[in-house]
């Protein structure tokens, strides 16, 4: 039999988030096991505890253990130290625990930061992987179109395919990360394009099968979007959400530079087929990493999360139709700010993939430059993209925090974003009798201020509607996976009758820059809107 008792003192500790959900039936005691419900208030209880039982001491000693990895330590409790001593001590007595819980929390180094950082850092991650996926074959396409004979028009029918695959996940990815959570659409998105990666060089020979293996990289790519937007949505309040989307989107950027790095003496050395087995292995990798971070959340934990309250891993067929009609579709539709976004993204989106998967061979053909040398310049854009992405998140953060009008801001970044490519692509394109490296870095320039779109375009579905930011998403990347499927084709094609890149390549971008400017400053706007059917 044990003795409990239970005095009401006042405590300095902040809170007890866990000690709420465990029973006492670790004391062998006559009492009935009761819940303990101790809140986070001013004055909270203090225990005493002893035990005649010395054989329940080591499982009341586990069972401290457990709950002081569940509480976030403060400075208060730092003072206080230890707070439930199995030898009777009083709650805030034993003055050396502190100590003893600190080197023990002392690794991994991430171990402390909070939940909702550790997803973003390993989305952003996920988001690297997903580049190099992604521009991987913007390089192996010039040795694969040698040895299997294709020309332009075959060649960019292979690289287009990636964009069906991703249109036609852009919608059902924003759903399903409304439903259950952006982290679990997320990490199931890698593995399917992980695994379709390393299929790449076994059907390479069969054209239908490889078109197929890029479609569903596509898939697995993007559902990406939309759930980190779910992520981001949750978890990030206004004034730090530019920096939020300007890191976890920058990834996308470093994972081109990475890509771009890494493939070509990759293929020099190993084969065009080592890229697609050593960058799908990556994404698996971080599959396994992610189940560690994701598990690491405890349940009771106070902050936003990606996993929504009401998640049930059992919602039948029926539940999840009814969550789909409970979205407002035909409000969404009749926003001008939504219909901004829409014709923005898409428009973007055309200078971007076609840029993204043939300036490495107008380097090389236009410029002749080696393969190296052309994988080389190529990642001028994306690398410059990132420190022009951490100026342009810290621009608008500064000016919203100041009380600068949220669509303002969101409508300055924007009009750089587009005004300063179509500007560089015009002077590319002009015939000025310009050297290659002066060419070249006029590119590098007004690709890299494209950037600033994170800090407009990407920021605006959070900012009207964090509810239905992913969905919102998942629209607008449905469209602009449009000019990846058409535009990426359609440059080979033209390429193959006109034989001039400023035709194929820089004029349909820069309408398209130019056009998107005039829409987003009349129609965008980050006003919060609710969506209700009576909007």
């Amino acid at each position: 039999m044990s003795k409990l008792t239970v005095r009401a003192e006042n405590s300095s500790l902040s809170h007890f988030p866990h000690y709420g959900s465990h029973k006492v039936s670790i004391f062998n005691s006559s009492l009935r096991p009761q819940r303990l419900n101790l809140l986070a208030q001013k004055h909270i209880l203090k225990l005493r505890v002893s035990c005649s039982i010395t054989e329940r001491q080591k499982e009341e000693a586990a069972e401290k253990h457990r709950i002081v990895k569940g509480l976030k330590l403060n400075g208060e409790l730092g003072k206080n130290g230890g707070f439930i001593s199995s030898s009777g001590d009083e709650l805030g007595e034993a003055g050396n625990e502190d100590k003893e819980v600190g080197f023990e929390w002392g690794w991994p180094p991430w171990k402390n930061l909070p939940q909702g950082y550790k997803l973003i850092g390993t989305t952003s991650l996920a988001f690297v992987i997903c580049n190099m996926d992604k521009v991987n074959l913007s390089i192996a396409i010039i040795p694969m179109s040698h040895q299997f004979g294709w020309n332009s028009s075959v060649a960019g029918l292979v690289q287009s395919s990636f964009f069906w695959g991703y249109a036609l996940s852009q919608l059902p990815g924003g759903w399903l990360s409304k439903i259950f959570g952006g982290s679990r659409v997320l990490e199931v998105g890698v593995l399917v394009w992980s695994l379709a990666t390393m299929l790449v060089p076994y059907l390479a020979g069969f054209m239908p099968a490889l078109i197929f293996s890029r479609i569903l990289v596509g898939i697995g790519e993007g559902v990406s979007p939309s759930a980190a937007t779910d992520l981001i949505a949750r978890t990030i309040p206004l004034e730090e959400r530019s920096r939020a989307v300007s890191f976890v989107f920058g990834g996308l950027s470093f994972g081109s530079v990475t890509g771009l790095l890494l493939a070509p003496p990759l293929i020099q050395n190993y084969g065009w087929e080592s890229v697609f087995y050593l960058f799908g292995f990556l994404g698996i990798a971080w599959f396994s990493g992610f189940q560690l971070v994701k598990e690491d959340r405890p349940w009771s934990f106070t902050e936003p999360m990606s996993w929504p309250p009401s998640f049930s891993r059992n919602k039948s067929l029926g539940e999840l139709g009814t969550s789909l009609k409970d979205v407002p579709w035909k409000a969404f539709f009749r926003s001008k700010a939504v219909w901004a976004m829409i014709y923005t993204h898409f428009c973007g989106s055309w200078g971007h993939y076609t840029c993204l998967s043939w300036l490495p061979t107008y380097f090389s053909e236009e410029l002749n430059l080696n393969l190296t040398e052309a994988a080389w310049v190529s990642v001028g854009p994306p690398l410059a993209s990132i420190l022009v992405t951490s100026i342009a998140s810290q621009f608008a953060d500064s000016l919203i925090s100041k009380g600068v009008d949220t669509s303002l801001v969101r409508k300055i970044c924007q009009t750089i974003a587009f005004l300063s490519p179509a500007t560089c692509m015009i002077l590319s394109s002009l015939d000025f009798g310009l050297p290659p490296w002066e060419v070249v870095t006029i590119l590098t320039g007004g690709l890299a201020l494209s950037s600033f779109a994170l800090s407009g375009l990407y920021c605006t579905h959070q900012d009207i509607s964090p509810e239905y930011a992913s969905i919102l998403l998942g629209i607008t990347n449905t469209v602009g996976a449009v000019p990846g499927i058409v535009g990426v084709a359609l440059t080979g094609y033209l390429l193959d009758s006109t034989h001039s890149w400023s035709i194929s390549l820089f004029a349909p971008s820069i309408f398209f820059y130019l056009t998107g400017t005039i829409v987003w400053l009349a129609f965008a706007s980050s006003k919060p809107q609710s969506f209700s059917e009576g909007d």
